[in-house]
């Protein structure tokens, strides 16, 4: 079942190769699967919830932040990065409205000084 912030097939399969294999050579207990570990990952990132917060769903906290910092600390993020970087999806674009000039009648403003004397005197 799909959940929200979960990472789709057609961008699994882009970046799948990239991760490290969840089994070491020398053998060992089976690893959580790394599809699994980046979406609880992704959830993380995109709920902006702390990773104690992580549904169970996902596993244990501890077990996907571990893999995250070993992920950071070989260069993985920076790889995927670079991969995911060279061919943009256009999924989400952004306008910085800084830089969309508005007309002044459609900023709903009038023209002029707002600035309007008083009649009453001045205090001393």
């Amino acid at each position: 079942m799909k959940r929200r912030y979960e990472i789709r097939d057609d961008q699994w399969e882009k970046i799948k190769d990239l991760l490290p294999p969840e089994r070491k050579p020398q053998g060992g207990r089976i690893a959580k699967d790394n599809r699994m570990m980046l979406n609880a990952m992704l959830w993380v990132a995109r709920s902006g919830a702390p990773w104690r917060d992580l549904p169970e769903h996902y596993g244990s906290w501890k077990t996907v932040y571990t893999r995250f910092r070993r992920w950071q600390m070989a260069g993985i993020w920076d790889e995927i990065l670079k991969h995911v970087s060279v061919s943009p999806d256009f999924e989400n674009i952004m306008i910085d409205a800084t830089i969309v000039r508005v007309h002044q009648h459609g900023a709903g403003a009038k023209g002029g000084s707002n600035f309007k004397p008083s009649d009453a005197p001045e205090a001393e």
